[in-house]
């Protein structure tokens, strides 16, 4: 089998609300789709979304180099994922959202040709992946009005985000366990927003509001801080933006620097490192939650095919495509109650693109 046609699709996908983190704020949610052609007829769908705050890339960087990408692709075959992205590392190493979108395409060609759903396909079984939905930054009061109506909706789990000035985080903290009360699950991540100092207050002061788990409290780059913290905090920490391959899994590691892993396929350029992650995270005893950026249905749907087919994978933030005023992507999962999801059962990621959405998309075609 080879490769004979990739299309890329340029989407720019309106937020139901304005989403703020502590390092950005999205009110477009920017993907870039692809679809895979092969000589056997077999089409494969991918996504990747982007958000440059981590990533480092933007919509028109991964526009502008799509087509040198896709054009490496073509000729290949399709089923050898591993020397596709082997290929795709070597050729574009800093680009890992442009090729998260490209090998989830393969994926769903490998499923495709097996006749298997993607979880069966990576060797797992169908079972139920719970995700929490994210209050996004607000004042106190609305975002603990938003978790009061994510609860009511029936979610099981909520994810906070924090990274503000200290006392501005502990009244939200303080207001959101109010409005959910007591026991329900509160994760909480500060996205890099705090320095050592204040990651250190707030994690003393956050332990009395009983957070599942903080997630990265301080900069990517500091390992060395993130682990000092690990070893005075009684809450559990969660790397997210130091962790996008299996190399800073493996510092992550050694430093003792965490308790859990937070993959998300953008920062992991897909599946095949994303499976790496998880297994240096299972060896060191470390349980990883799959997250996600803004994502439509696709990079969601690969996400939970992933959860499915691994048990070391317990957590899960794959709320992404309920952000979405429109998502124009047709089956794959859905949020069922108390945020469960289920991938689909037919062949590869079980999802399609809206014909007619894709006809009024920007569009580059390499043969």
């Amino acid at each position: 089998m080879r490769i004979t046609k990739i299309d890329l699709y340029r989407a720019a996908m309106p937020m139901k609300t304005p989403f703020k983190v502590a390092i950005g704020t999205t009110t477009i949610s920017q993907s870039i789709f692809a679809r895979i052609h092969t000589d056997a007829g077999h089409i494969g769908v991918g996504e990747g979304n982007i958000f440059t705050p981590v990533v480092g890339e933007t919509a028109d960087s991964v526009w502008a180099i799509g087509p040198a990408a896709a054009r490496a692709l073509v000729g290949t075959d399709p089923l050898d994922i591993e020397a596709r992205a082997r290929q795709m590392r070597k050729l574009f190493p800093h680009n890992t959202t442009l090729r998260s979108a490209l090998e989830i395409a393969l994926w769903d060609i490998l499923g495709k040709a097996a006749n298997l759903p993607l979880f069966a396909v990576l060797g797992g079984r169908r079972r139920p992946v719970v995700t929490d939905n994210t209050v996004g930054l607000e004042s106190p009061a609305v975002m603990a009005e938003r978790a009061l109506a994510f609860k009511a909706r029936g979610f099981v789990a909520i994810k906070v985000k924090l990274g503000t000035d200290l006392a501005t985080d502990l009244e939200r903290m303080r207001l959101i366990r109010e409005a959910v009360g007591p026991g329900f699950a509160l994760r909480v991540d500060a996205n890099q927003g705090w320095d050592r100092t204040t990651a250190r207050a707030a994690l003393r002061a956050l332990a009395a509001y009983g957070p599942e788990l903080v997630e990265q409290p301080v900069v990517r780059a500091d390992i060395d801080g993130l682990a000092e913290l690990r070893r005075g905090s009684t809450v559990p920490l969660m790397a997210d933006e130091s962790l996008f391959d299996e190399h800073d899994a493996l510092r992550l590691v050694a430093a003792g620097a965490c308790d859990y892993f937070n993959i998300k396929l953008a920062k992991a350029a897909g599946i095949w490192t994303a499976l790496k992650i998880n297994a240096i995270g299972e060896a060191a005893h470390i349980p990883c939650m799959v997250g996600c950026m803004t994502d439509a249905g696709i990079a969601i749907s690969a996400a939970v095919h992933l959860a499915s087919a691994r048990e070391n994978i317990v957590f899960a933030d794959l709320d992404g495509a309920d952000m979405l005023a429109v998502d124009p992507v047709a089956g794959g999962f859905g949020y069922g109650a108390g945020g469960e999801l289920l991938p689909a059962t037919g062949p590869g990621l079980g999802v399609e693109l809206d014909a007619a959405y894709l006809g009024g998309l920007p569009h580059q075609a390499v043969e």
